[in-house]
């Protein structure tokens, strides 16, 4: 049995951020039904620019299926109070809620615990938004990539003397849907404790603040602004930095003293370890320079895949690849991390399994569901027949 089977979370959720951590969740065993508005839906169904056509019309968006995998759909206008009433009744069937919207949106759509607590004392309401639930942004809509900008990423990303730039990829989305998820989790375990459910909150400014660490932590205390660093080098260790080879580029890591020691012996001048200039991470910081042009030198005579042969996990090292190298290379088919789901038509869709492994029985991967697929059913077990189903749609509650 999957650690969290029995667990159902209802999950008022679109785009990224609550998406990818419930999406965890549901490959945990939860039973994560994702609450959508009528006609309209997780925006992220019609994301583009690449759609899968043996997929239902309403789940072909691949940017959808990457963060959907494993879940349920039920349409539910919770804008209508008859809606809510619904909502209310699926909660008392429920273990946790989750939303991401704007943060002053939940209490008007009556997703908070103090507005579901009878229904349901033990619920878990977990709230995702931009800004926080309170403060002067609470009305503010808010995004990745604004977030990142304004929390200092953009001054940490790209090559010194170069425009702002922007993570690759959406990290403050998908760390704030694991911080969700921890906290819904953190917050089903005292529940089973107390009987006692609770707000959680968390937003996308928060977590990305957080992030900052080390680097906050340098500035707090010693008033050091960190900046980009040439090469996507760190701010202190060294050598810690990317270099060219004869091909390409290799990113070294000697971020122990050990680790300079075996670089040293790798490319052939043990000589260097004793090197007064280079004699510890202050010293080899300080001449940067120096040990940078030394060192793009000597890797320059080979390939890469020389260069990983040789240091073959004595010198912590990775070759640097485009998005299609890194999902065809032998590393990640080894290790399990893509997987196939068979479609309805027999056809496939090649995904990501998630990155956690229990000794439990693995949950068997499933495709996102189309819009509104497992209304019927839902809402039949907390007993909404056929009749009274029609009667809600023509009021456009479902």
């Amino acid at each position: 049995m999957s650690v969290l089977r029995g667990f159902r979370i209802l999950a008022v959720e679109q785009y990224g951020a609550a998406p990818f951590g419930t999406q965890l969740l549901a490959s945990l065993g939860a039973e994560v039904i994702k609450i959508e508005q009528p006609g309209q839906g997780d925006v992220s169904r019609q994301v583009g620019p690449h759609f899968l056509p043996g997929l239902p019309a309403s789940a072909q968006s691949l940017f959808f299926q990457s963060l959907n995998l494993g879940k349920k759909s039920l349409t539910l206008n919770l804008s209508h109070p008859e809606g809510r009433a619904l909502f209310r009744r699926l909660a008392a069937t429920s273990h946790g809620v989750v939303n991401n919207l704007r943060g002053d949106v939940p209490a008007k759509l009556g997703l908070t615990y103090d507005q579901l607590k009878d229904a349901n004392p033990a619920l878990v309401c977990t709230h995702i938004s931009a800004y926080g639930r309170e403060g002067a942004r609470a009305t503010w809509p808010g995004y990745d990539y604004l977030v990142q900008a304004e929390a200092g990423y953009f001054a940490l990303t790209g090559e010194p003397g170069t425009p702002p730039a922007r993570m690759g990829l959406s990290l403050v989305d998908y760390m704030t849907g694991v911080v969700m998820a921890l906290g819904l989790v953190s917050g089903l375990l005292d529940a089973a404790r107390t009987g006692r459910g609770g707000d959680i909150d968390t937003s996308l400014y928060d977590v990305a603040l957080h992030n900052l660490n080390y680097v906050a932590a340098w500035y707090l205390n010693m008033g050091v602004d960190t900046a980009r660093q040439a090469r996507s080098a760190h701010p202190s260790l060294t050598p810690c930095q990317l270099y060219p080879t004869r091909d390409g580029w290799i990113y070294l890591m000697c971020n122990k003293e050990k680790f300079w020691r075996a670089l040293c012996a790798c490319i052939g001048r043990r000589e260097w370890a004793d090197d007064p200039r280079f004699a510890n991470f202050a010293r080899r910081a300080e001449h940067r320079e120096v040990l940078t042009a030394m060192l793009d030198e000597v890797l320059r005579t080979r390939t890469t895949a020389d260069w990983m042969e040789i240091f073959g996990g004595a010198v912590p090292a990775a070759p640097v690849l485009s998005v299609a190298q890194a999902l065809e290379a032998p590393l990640a088919r080894a290790g399990g991390c893509i997987r196939d789901v068979v479609l309805d038509d027999g056809g496939r869709m090649r995904v990501l399994a998630s990155p956690i492994k229990t000794s439990r029985e693995a949950v068997p991967l499933a495709a996102a569901p189309s819009m509104g697929a497992d209304t019927e059913s839902l809402l039949r077990s907390i007993g909404v027949g056929e009749e009274e189903q029609g009667r809600l749609r023509s009021l456009g509650v479902l």
